[in-house]
């Protein structure tokens, strides 16, 4: 088939008609969802055998109209804005958004409206628009969506904390702040929310409620979203049907638990979906997922057991999102990994780029001996608590499938594996260097005096990646 060529994009005829289909404004039909998808024992799919996932659901009435529901844009009995959960969480790019795929689509939409003035993408809507607060249904300015893959997500500050204006440097009397965050894959969400295990956040002493907010937030085992907020996945689709597909009208049970079904039969490898039935079935052996690995893989693995398991190793539930428990000096449930921009200038972390950390604010936060100030894109879970001791601390993430799923961490700051692999080297760094003995923290010493655990050395770096592509 001859190509055909676009500003800034080169591929197929047939791949220009699929971005077609799904930029066009019409409601996706559920008998045509199935069509040219890898099935069973299908060989003549573009998909291989180990990607039939993404198409591959039980047959199931709540699962089916979840399917559909997932898919559907035409929510008008809900008064949505025309996007469906399938436009951010796209399918062909593992149920998450990538920066690659939101400039295809915007490129492809301009090129279309050269001819076709009407054309629409639900995906730019104004509500994820740069502009949105100053421009409002008019905004346009969509550069987190398609340098960042990022969507907007506002939420409320907390009594004690305000944030400071740029333009008079002293606090504003905003109630909410807009954060720029990352659209989470979908597969292996059936066992990667609350696991109802150790560890329970927070450690240490009791806390002080701060403006009637619960001090341990929300969800201490575990949660949706990269700061576990929703505690289910009906919590966190009605969250996203209301700020994202802004419908007006409350989303009936029924729908939300449909989407809940839906989503729990996608997996990223029929290993981890008979993983995952081993786990729900409340079993305590658990079948290997890993597929068949070579001897540098095998290397890997055994680094990853050494440097990544006390964070993503839980035996008694291994997700990949569940910490081990059972170790000597286990890690705490939610961490600060120092994602957030700015980054620390020491130790070996890369900066953020400007297009990220464009998105820092600065905030007061207030405390019984005083106010302090910091800036972030990210506070994490001192947004749900007023607790300092909350500030950028996130949620262990699902690492099956994480070949597929780049680019990574709550604000794609890092483009490929390799990057994440050397943010962890300069985080382990930081942690022993902050730390000595005998007080080095338990993310990379087992006893408190000697670097034992999280560690990568340089000529282990290839064999731990090697290992992380087939998880």
């Amino acid at each position: 088939m001859k190509p055909c060529t676009l500003p800034g994009y080169t591929g197929s005829l047939r791949w220009l008609l699929f971005l077609a289909i799904i930029i066009a404004p019409q409601t996706v039909k559920p008998q045509s969802l199935n069509e040219g998808a890898s099935q069973p024992g299908s060989t003549t799919s573009q998909a291989t055998a180990e990607d039939d996932f993404l198409f591959h659901y039980d047959e199931d009435a709540a699962v089916t109209r979840g399917r559909t529901a997932f898919f559907q844009r035409d929510l008008r009995a809900l008064g949505g804005n025309g996007r469906s959960c399938a436009d951010c969480h796209m399918p062909f790019q593992g149920f998450q958004l990538s920066p690659a795929a939101a400039k295809a689509r915007f490129d492809l939409l301009q090129w279309i409206r050269r001819f076709f003035p009407k054309a629409d993408d639900p995906l730019f809507r104004p509500v994820d628009a740069d502009d949105f607060r100053l421009n409002g249904e008019h905004a346009k300015d969509f550069s987190n969506l398609i340098e960042n893959g990022l969507v907007r997500v506002t939420m409320p500050l907390p009594s004690n904390v305000k944030l400071i204006d740029p333009a008079t440097g002293q606090p504003s009397d905003e109630t909410s702040v807009d954060l720029w965050r990352a659209v989470m894959p979908v597969p292996n969400v059936a066992i990667t929310g609350p696991d109802n295990l150790s560890p329970i956040w927070p450690p240490g002493a009791p806390r002080t409620s701060i403006g009637g907010l619960d001090p341990n937030g929300p969800n201490r085992q575990g949660g949706y979203q990269h700061d576990a907020r929703f505690a289910t996945l009906q919590e966190q689709a009605r969250g996203a049907l209301l700020a994202h597909a802004q419908v007006k009208v409350e989303p009936p049970v029924r729908m939300l638990d449909d989407l809940a079904a839906f989503q729990q039969t996608l997996f990223s490898s029929h290993r981890v979906r008979t993983l995952a039935d081993a786990i729900l079935s409340g079993s305590t052996t658990f079948p290997e997922p890993d597929p068949e690995l070579n001897e540098l893989e095998q290397h890997g693995k055994q680094i990853f057991i050494r440097a990544c398991a006390q964070c993503h190793g839980g035996t008694l539930r291994p997700t990949t999102s569940t910490p081990d428990a059972t170790l000597v000096r286990p890690i705490v449930r939610y961490h600060n990994i120092q994602t957030a921009c700015p980054r620390p200038a020491t130790d070996g972390f890369t900066p953020c780029p400007d297009r990220i950390s464009r998105n820092a604010r600065t905030y007061q936060v207030t405390l019984a001996n005083g106010a302090t100030t910091f800036t972030t894109d990210d506070p994490g879970r001192l947004l749900l608590t007023g607790q300092i001791a909350d500030l950028g601390m996130l949620d262990v993430t699902n690492l099956h499938g994480i070949s597929k799923t780049a680019p990574y961490f709550h604000n794609n700051s890092a483009a490929t594996l390799e990057e994440v692999v050397d943010h962890y080297i300069a985080l382990f760094k930081r942690a022993a260097r902050l730390n000595p003995p005998p007080n080095i923290p338990p993310l990379v010493s087992s006893n408190g005096t000697d670097i034992d655990r999280g560690f990568i050395t340089d000529d282990e770096r290839a064999a731990l990646l090697a290992y992380l592509r087939k998880l």
